[in-house]
């Protein structure tokens, strides 16, 4: 066996075969000496990966459980978040939407859409989250129990007008009138922007 590698380790490329190999060798550890690491990260559009796993601490949002059809037939409260993975806005908002499922995951169907899985259409059925998309994200959509859009807005919407929407559809004590309900932090992405 010593004589095998011994072998192998000492014997000389020669000839143009060992000249190309050795070029070869070098443009790799040339190539992999110059890649640029990553510059993506929560004050830019650039795509870094999940953005509920990466900023939020949550990867169990996506995919949603259901379709929005299956929900709405259930006579199930939703909340439809839709988001870019790309997008810094969405990026700083992940946590609000996973605070949203914290309280609410249990009773109602929390539903983040990246726009990008909307298929292109001209129209959409009220049962499509298409229906409901307005070309903007972050934009959350909150329907009752009947159905009906009870909130529909653009941007950074505040977990408390969310949770005023939530704590009419399930008839609770209004948030002056409870026990200030406090998030744990899990990861260090997750704690800077619960702040």
């Amino acid at each position: 066996m010593n004589s095998t590698k011994f072998l192998f380790f000492n014997k000389q490329i020669t000839g143009w075969g060992g000249w190309l190999s050795k070029c070869l060798v070098l443009l790799a550890s040339l190539f992999i000496i110059s890649t640029q690491p990553a510059h993506a990260g929560l004050d830019n559009d650039l795509y870094d990966g999940n953005i509920f796993v990466v900023y939020a601490g949550n990867g169990s949002l996506v995919p949603p459980r259901q379709t929005l059809a299956q929900t709405l037939a259930e006579h199930k409260p939703v909340f439809l978040a839709f988001y870019l993975d790309d997008s810094s806005d969405s990026k700083r908002y992940a946590i609000s939407i996973s605070r949203v499922q914290e309280f609410y995951g249990q009773v109602a169907e929390i539903m983040p859409i990246n726009v990008d899985t909307i298929p292109s259409k001209k129209t959409y059925e009220p049962t499509e989250p298409g229906y409901y998309y307005s070309g903007t994200v972050p934009q959350v959509v909150v329907f009752n129990k009947s159905g009906e859009v009870v909130l529909n807005k653009k941007g950074q919407v505040p977990y408390e007008e969310i949770d005023d929407q939530f704590r009419k559809i399930f008839d609770l004590l209004p948030r002056t009138e409870t026990a200030q309900l406090k998030r744990r932090a899990f990861n260090e992405f997750s704690s800077e922007l619960a702040r």
